[in-house]
């Protein structure tokens, strides 16, 4: 005998944030503004640095970057900077590019993917400041990167061009001491000390920051000269914050995420968004929504096995965890020192067995009553699956826009969710 579920509205979120309409007029703009030709001389090479997370428009805007940087006669070239991800080998952060369409064929200029690091300073706290051989051979260092609320740390600066710096030029070796480090001594402190050394130390040339809108759209794009790094990554972070899709209700029995990954998130589902930044399986009064349970039912193709964050769902599908590729988890997991990130939640056979275990754990709310919210992944919220349970608050918001229903959700004969999202296209 199957559970009793409320019917379901497929609902559109409107939400207010700008967009560029030209990325690649914007991303030249922004460029000549900090004036590069004066710092870059004819024939010096500079190293661009890319991450693995899936930022929109990423391709065309470090595309854009290189003919920038060839019209002023500079030798660009691209470094992986990402940390231990790509299952921390020179191989798989290549392969983490690729999959974003940036090969050396698309691009024109050279992949240069390495795990080694130089040693460049020490911090006043004796951390060693690890940094990219091939970054720290160039002549010249551009930071490419999205800032945005970081999934754990809390800060004036959280992810962004300092990160990149950090962590992502950091290599595994960085990241692991960076990340130990954290445990001990404030992020604050480190990103301020780290990112110190880095600008005097690294030959960086400029920033290039993006920030994106709620619709998973590039909404901002900024050059910065290295001395502003810091001021204006401040104030890109309030933007950033203002433009984080969020689900479209404060209170949730049960979350469904059709999928999480690296490319999603560093947590494979932004725990800003879904309420779990302070706490794992709970929200905190410093959360802006609280989620009683979070199932999961897949790992995006671009993770390429790596289920970081699935341990801040409670149930998921044994085919989820069948897909899971330990190594290159654990290896995320023990570097970014957030192990329960990695930990199994109960794994069920079918999304409707999963489904309705979660749903035995929410307290006294029967399954036809209970609050339930399908999401695509923390990034694209912009059409989310709600149950019928909300439509009172639905009607009295002009936010929030019923597209269609009331329908079942939609089991196949398998009894797995068919989906109801249509992939999002950059």
């Amino acid at each position: 005998m199957t559970t009793e579920l409320p019917k379901f509205y497929r609902v559109r979120q409107n939400f207010q944030s700008s967009r560029i309409e030209n990325v690649a007029e914007a991303v030249n703009a922004e460029l000549a503004k900090i004036n590069l030709g004066e710092v870059v001389k004819p024939g010096e090479t500079v190293a661009i640095t890319v991450g693995s997370r899936g930022i929109a428009n990423i391709a065309l805007i470090i595309k854009t970057t290189i003919e920038h940087l060839k019209s002023i006669e500079a030798v660009p070239f691209i470094v992986p900077a990402m940390g231990s991800h790509g299952g921390g080998t020179a191989e798989g952060q290549a392969g983490v590019l690729a999959g974003y369409g940036i090969t050396e064929e698309e691009m024109g200029v050279e992949i240069r993917s390495s795990m080694e690091t130089v040693v460049v300073d020490t911090t006043s706290h004796g951390i060693p400041v690890h940094f990219d051989k091939h970054a720290y051979e160039a002549d010249h260092v551009l930071i490419c990167g999205r800032v945005k609320p970081h999934t754990r740390f809390v800060g004036d600066i959280e992810s962004g061009l300092h990160k990149m710096m950090l962590i992502g030029l950091g290599k595994h070796e960085g990241a692991k001491i960076y990340h130990r480090a954290i445990e001990d001594i404030s992020f604050e402190e480190i990103i301020k000390a780290v990112g110190r050394s880095v600008l005097e130390k690294c030959s960086i040339a400029g920033g290039l920051a993006i920030v994106e809108n709620s619709y998973d759209e590039t909404g901002l794009i900024e050059a910065i000269p290295p001395g502003q790094f810091y001021e204006r990554e401040k104030a890109l972070l309030t933007i950033a914050k203002d433009w984080l899709p969020r689900l479209p209700f404060t209170k949730t029995d049960l979350l469904i995420v059709d999928r999480i990954g690296k490319n999603i998130s560093g947590s494979g589902m932004d725990a800003c968004v879904v309420g779990r930044k302070y706490n794992d399986h709970a929200a905190t009064e410093h959360d802006n929504v609280a989620v009683k349970r979070i199932m999961v039912r897949s790992l995006t193709a671009e993770t390429h096995g790596n289920a970081l964050g699935i341990g801040l769902a409670e149930f998921t599908t044994q085919r989820t965890v069948d897909s899971v590729d330990w190594k290159i988890t654990k290896i995320n997991a023990n570097t970014g020192s957030h192990p329960t990130s990695a930990m199994i939640p109960l794994a069920y056979e079918t999304d409707r067995e999963a489904i309705e275990a979660a749903l035995q754990t929410i307290g006294l709310t029967t399954p036809e009553n209970s609050r339930i919210v399908q999401i695509y992944d923390t990034l694209e919220l912009s059409e989310v699956v709600v149950s019928e349970t909300f439509l009172e608050e639905i009607n009295q918001r002009d936010d929030l826009e019923i597209i269609s229903g009331p329908f079942e959700l939609p089991f196949d004969a398998q009894h797995n969710l068919s989906s109801v999202f249509d992939e999002p296209q950059h």
